[in-house]
């Protein structure tokens, strides 16, 4: 175990239950408000989800997926300002598209019309797009903005369908974007979150369709930059001490690891939707029905396949690949001057789960050598596939299965944190975030009754479009 010792005693303490980040976002959302603040992982190193293995032959970190955050990511990018990190993301103002066959399009908003008319420009360009895909594209975005909440039941595979998109218009644009962010199958992804996905990810702001990519590996960005700061801040971190059970005594609940029992004034648990159950005492169990539909829910896969080449193989830092089994392709930076690396990804991936790894790599190769005149040439020095099976909280078709449940009347001094608590931003970073955040908030008011807002708003929205979407 790795245990940092803070020097906050004889306030209220804090136990966050996982190093995820949920957990990190609540920990930083807690830091200089009087209280001793505890975070436990499991394993010894933070990030959840969002990590890195060591490679053997280079020694290098390298990601188990590349994950990007968006410009509507607020929440995201407050938590990495605020703990120091900031600097670490690379902002990309461009996407690069590429159909099956290798013709590129580019994909930029125009700063100077005003959103959500900024992104016309570039749909209009898109190369690989029919007159008539593009403007029924253009009118399901209308539809979009100007739909009432209470109209979005159902997935969006059947929504597109009612508003007449052309094939080609479902496989190369609306599922190239969707699939990326919700990592599912249309025909699973509810209206709602694609709607969210649209709207607050491309159309409300001239920057909100702004990448960011970390330029460091998320290893060194989580489990040494961000956990330095709350260190620095005065968390105490413990890594690799598993939590056994939580349990309830009086006004405290206490928190039983394999080593030792603490007593905690309040429980942030931060930990994945399907080990929730499993930490709780049955007493806390019974006095929390809720959590009995953790049971119907499920997850989606991602799997990313990491390359090293002898040559490069593009002069793009990522792009998009259409009507492929490969969707996004990253370069990556390596200390190896004779070697390039790179990172495709591969979101929604069930159909993936019965195959060998080498035939995954090996059309994943081929996807490479078809788009890219280069990789037609370059060597493959070696490859590595990694799928994460529980990668993405999965929601239900008709969007319900997410639920509030942040907090508990009847065990108040217990707070839930996770990218699986809906408050509309589903199963992303962003969602992680605001999830920790809200946790951070409620903690506060019960222990101290302080009504501090530490959750960020959305970009600002000008009167157009306030006008033209239907809140």
């Amino acid at each position: 175990m790795n245990g940092e010792v803070q020097s906050n005693a004889g306030a209220q303490k804090v136990v966050i239950v996982g190093g995820g980040l949920a957990g990190l976002a609540a920990a930083a959302g807690l830091v200089n408000r009087g209280l001793q603040v505890e975070l436990l992982e499991a394993t010894q190193t933070l990030g959840g989800r969002a990590g890195s293995y060591r490679e053997a032959e280079s020694g290098e970190l390298i990601d188990h997926c590349q994950h990007v955050a968006m410009g509507g990511c607020t929440n995201f990018l407050d938590l990495c300002a605020r703990t120091g990190c900031g600097e670490l993301l690379e902002r990309h103002r461009r996407l690069y598209f590429f159909s099956a066959d290798g013709q590129r399009s580019d994909f930029a908003a125009f700063p100077w019309l005003p959103a959500p008319l900024h992104l016309l420009p570039a749909l209009m360009g898109m190369k690989h797009l029919t007159w008539r895909d593009k403007f029924g594209i253009g009118r399901a975005m209308v539809a979009l903005l100007r739909m009432k909440p209470a109209d979005g039941d159902g997935t969006v595979l059947a929504w597109l369908t009612r508003q007449r998109q052309t094939p080609a218009a479902i496989e190369r644009f609306w599922k190239v974007v969707l699939v990326s962010a919700l990592a599912d199958s249309l025909d699973h992804i509810s209206l709602q979150a694609a709607r969210k996905v649209f709207i607050d990810g491309f159309l409300a702001h001239p920057t909100a369709a702004d990448v960011l990519i970390p330029s460091v590996s998320l290893g060194e960005l989580y489990d040494q930059r961000m956990s330095r700061w709350l260190r620095e801040q005065g968390v105490t971190i413990t890594r690799g001490e598993s939590v056994k059970q939580i349990s309830q005594s009086g006004q405290q609940l206490l928190v039983q690891t394999a080593a030792r029992e603490l007593v905690a004034d309040a429980v942030i648990s931060a930990v994945p939707w399907q080990h929730v159950s499993g930490l709780l005492a049955p007493q806390l169990l019974a006095a929390l029905p809720e959590l009995s539909q953790l049971d119907e829910f499920s997850s989606s896969p991602i799997s990313s396949v990491h390359l090293r080449t002898d040559r490069a193989l593009m002069d793009l830092p990522h792009v998009v690949l259409m009507e492929r089994v490969s969707q996004w392709v990253f370069a990556r930076k390596t200390s190896t001057l004779d070697e390039f690396s790179y990172q495709v990804v591969i979101s929604g991936t069930h159909a993936l789960s019965g195959q060998p790894k080498q035939a995954i790599i090996d059309e994943v190769w081929r996807d490479l050598q078809a788009v890219f005149p280069a990789a037609r040439k370059a060597r493959l020095i070696r490859a590595k596939l990694i799928m994460q099976r529980e990668a993405v909280f999965r929601e239900t078709r008709d969007g319900h299965a997410h639920f509030l449940l942040s907090h508990s009347c009847a065990v108040p001094q217990l707070v839930f944190a996770g990218d699986w608590l809906n408050d509309g931003w589903y199963s992303t970073m962003e969602g992680a975030v605001r999830s920790g955040y809200r946790a951070a908030e409620r903690i506060l008011k019960e222990l101290r009754g302080d009504d501090v807002r530490i959750l960020q708003p959305g970009l600002s929205r000008s009167w157009f479009v306030r006008w033209l979407i239907r809140t």
